[in-house]
């Protein structure tokens, strides 16, 4: 249901970290040497931040192992392409294959970390995230639903509520299921929250919320431990 006191609509006035920031924060979680499937949505973007230390070698389901941030101005080569469709760079290494092949190593469980963007997680770690009930233009599961089986870890980004307010964290997913505890973590503009066997740990807040103010905009209740550090970027 969308906020409905006045402190909570206040609270939906707060500045709130952007898109590009989510992923940035996102990119921090990908360890060094991984391999890494991103999602359609904020975590597409991940690539662009991912910390010079780190290497990271992102999947596609269409066929590639190995693609570096996206292609700037002048760089673009439209054979070369996320799923998206958007261009991309490559880095040392990179391969191509069969994209019944790129399917292959999802199901496999040959992804060490997988990114996706959801329209709503449970306090279980269930994920929704292909489709909302009602909505126009709505397309298909895709190969959201091996990705989040096979990969080991899966990371999910996205905005901490809807637009008009409604948690998009919640007790029990009201829309058609992605699949079924997967989730470990979630990156959202307000808050970096881990699913663990007892509940919802809430482990960073955006600069400029407290713990209370974030748990008010959730439909589950969270954990959290002492003085909750907040986001650095």
């Amino acid at each position: 249901m969308p906020a409905e006191t006045t402190q909570e609509k206040a609270l939906l006035d707060k500045p709130r970290l952007t898109r590009e920031q989510i992923a940035q924060r996102a990119a921090l979680e990908l360890p060094d040497g991984a391999y890494v499937n991103l999602g359609w949505g904020i975590p597409n973007l991940i690539a662009d931040y991912l910390p010079k230390e780190i290497n990271v070698y992102f999947h596609s389901e269409n066929g590639i192992l190995g693609m570096g941030r996206r292609a700037k101005p002048g760089e673009e080569d439209y054979d070369l392409v996320d799923a998206m469709k958007v261009p991309v760079t490559l880095i040392r290494g990179a391969s191509f294959f069969h994209q019944a092949d790129a399917h292959l190593m999802t199901r496999g469980g040959h992804l060490d970390v997988a990114v996706l963007g959801g329209f709503q997680v449970s306090e279980k770690g269930d994920l929704a995230n292909w489709k909302i009930p009602g909505a126009k233009g709505s397309g298909g599961i895709g190969g959201a639903m091996d990705i989040a089986a096979g990969a080991k870890k899966l990371i999910v980004c996205m905005e901490h509520v809807t637009k008009d307010g409604a948690p998009k964290i919640v007790r029990k997913c009201a829309y058609p299921l992605t699949g079924l505890e997967c989730v470990d973590t979630i990156v959202t503009d307000l808050a970096v929250i881990d699913v663990m066997p007892q509940g919802l740990s809430l482990r960073e807040v955006a600069p400029g919320w407290a713990a209370d103010e974030v748990q008010k905009l959730t439909g589950a209740p969270m954990i959290a431990q002492g003085q909750v550090p907040e986001i650095r970027l």
